[in-house]
């Protein structure tokens, strides 16, 4: 099941997006909201797969939305301006829907969506066989490990790691020996299940090397100068438990 997300300020337009959603066989509705801020909250606790969202809206208008989002699922833009359409496909949507729409034209998209996410799993179902020299868990106590980048593979120190983040279906590894990561085509589940006990997720786009920790400030965790990773509500018990473990008091 694809798990997706309606988005839109009108509660009308949001009740008609809703029932549509669950009129597809293939589409599993985890959320209704209002509002992308509200959105944005559920995509930090769980994983959404594709979200449909209207684009005009107070506060954080859909596209701007889309734009902030580190990994961003399949998109889907509606809204009744037909001049966002060429905007819209700019930041990757997989289609535009015009208000108001019936059916026919959402099941249209839903199709489009449907068959870019089979496309995206088979993708990394083929990707994951052999990414990594070595990845099976079992070896998690290796120094280095080797990861496809572009057309070479190259090896990796794993203490180098600073930490890595989710890019849609591929990752980057933000290294201290050098100022650009490492993009690789693999999962964070595959690399979270390698990486040794040093490491740990602290949101759904992250993993950090707890070694390398400078500082934690309310719900970020800064690894540097600039660099500030957010912490996911559900990943926040996990590590305070973790600091808690390891704080001095009186």
């Amino acid at each position: 099941m694809i798990k997706v997300l309606a988005i839109d300020d009108e509660p009308l337009a949001l009740q008609q997006l809703a029932a549509y959603i669950r009129k597809m066989p293939f589409f599993q509705l985890c959320g209704e909201c209002m509002s992308a801020l509200e959105a944005q909250k559920i995509m930090e606790e769980e994983v959404v797969d594709a979200i449909f969202c209207d684009i005009n809206m107070p506060d954080l208008n859909g596209m701007d939305f889309v734009r902030q989002l580190i990994a961003p699922p399949l998109i889907v833009f509606t809204t009744a301006y037909a001049e966002y359409a060429v905007e819209g496909y700019r930041v990757n949507a997989i289609d535009y829907l015009l208000k108001p729409f019936g059916l026919q034209d959402f099941q249209r998209a839903a199709l489009k969506v449907k068959e870019q996410y089979e496309l995206r799993s088979a993708a990394s179902q083929g990707g994951e066989t052999s990414p990594v020299a070595g990845t099976e868990p079992s070896n998690r106590n290796a120094d280095t490990i080797f990861v496809k980048t572009d057309s070479r593979t190259v090896r990796i120190t794993i203490s180098d790691i600073r930490y890595v983040e989710a890019m849609s279906e591929y990752l980057k590894l933000h290294l201290d020996s050098q100022p650009r990561p490492v993009i690789t085509y693999l999962s964070m589940k595959k690399m979270e299940d390698f990486l040794p006990p040093t490491f740990m997720r602290i949101h759904r786009s992250y993993i950090v090397n707890l070694e390398k920790v400078q500082e934690v400030n309310k719900n970020r965790v800064i690894m540097g100068p600039d660099e500030y990773l957010p912490i996911g509500d559900s990943y926040r018990e996990r590590f305070n438990q973790y600091l808690d473990d390891r704080t001095l008091t009186k």
